[in-house]
């Protein structure tokens, strides 16, 4: 974890935060900048730096601290935050600005803009959504990384950016894969499990543990399942069928809200999202 907070009289505010797992080696890089921003290293296919900021809407942002910023980070290199900036050129209605400065680093940089019509932000007093999270990356990464973002706000008002890696070059890490014994067809593991003379009454030992050795796991692939090999999620010894019932009540809301933004439908989501809210406390 690496982090960066930000007081402002003497209360906290804004600030960033990043979280890498374990499996993936990272390090972080030591920005000097007045920017709220963490950078970190991390070794995935090939060595990719990823800068988080965040810009607050109203403090005045110069253009030089942008610039660099740019200067400090290895390339190639992934920018993901909040700008709070409203540009056509990512799906704004206008353009303010820090839009036209976002736009200018881009030009002057030659960066790439890697998000594409979705938009990032809910305002609630509006009931409107808006575009104020970014994600910028050098030209050379520009054509592996699909951008997307999470149709649910998880208790926020803005949705997570999700960056997928496009090509099939590249094995994340898994478990190793186990048999699973306690599901075993044993029959179905007897009926084709069968020795012969043929197998053991051979003049190398080694080719007849070999022959052995093939017809056991020959057996085993037909009626043992196997583990998928994939991490497992952190188990949530609290979470019952209530917290489930309640948190597909808050998504049924919501979906009807985003497709009918009506006060109506917006009041629906905050009551049900508060019910979700009681439920998970209780459990």
């Amino acid at each position: 974890m690496e982090r960066k907070d930000y007081l402002q009289n003497a209360r906290a505010s804004g600030g960033v935060l990043t979280l890498t797992p374990n499996i993936f080696p990272s390090k972080r890089l030591n920005i000097n900048s007045q920017l709220q921003v963490v950078s970190v290293q991390i070794q995935l296919k090939s060595l990719i730096t990823v800068c988080f900021i965040y810009l607050p809407p109203n403090e005045i942002i110069r253009q030089t601290d942008l610039d660099d910023l740019i200067k400090q980070l290895p390339v190639p290199f992934i920018i993901l935050g909040d700008f709070n900036g409203h540009n056509t050129l990512w799906g704004s209605v206008d353009t303010n600005a820090r839009g036209r400065q976002v736009e200018k680093l881009l030009d002057d940089h030659s960066l790439c803009l890697l998000n594409n019509s979705s938009f990032t932000h809910f305002h609630p007093a509006t009931k409107t959504f808006h575009t104020l999270d970014l994600a910028i990356c050098s030209p050379s990464l520009a054509p592996y990384w699909d951008f997307s973002v999470s149709d649910d706000l998880f208790n926020s008002d803005h949705f997570p950016i999700i960056l997928t890696y496009s090509r099939n070059d590249f094995n994340f890490p898994k478990r190793p894969i186990r048999f699973i014994f306690d599901k075993a067809d044993w029959h179905l593991f007897n009926s084709h499990c069968e020795f012969t003379q043929d197998m053991v009454r051979q003049p190398d030992v080694n080719k007849a543990v070999d022959s052995v050795t093939k017809c056991l796991l020959k057996a085993a692939d037909m009626a043992i399942p196997k583990s998928s090999g994939n991490l497992p999620r952190l188990y949530k010894p609290w979470w019952n069928d209530n917290c489930k019932a309640a948190k597909k009540a808050q998504r049924r809301a919501w979906d009807k809200f985003r497709r009918y933004p009506t006060t109506a439908n917006h009041i629906a989501f905050k009551h049900a999202k508060s019910f979700f809210r009681k439920i998970r406390r209780q459990s």
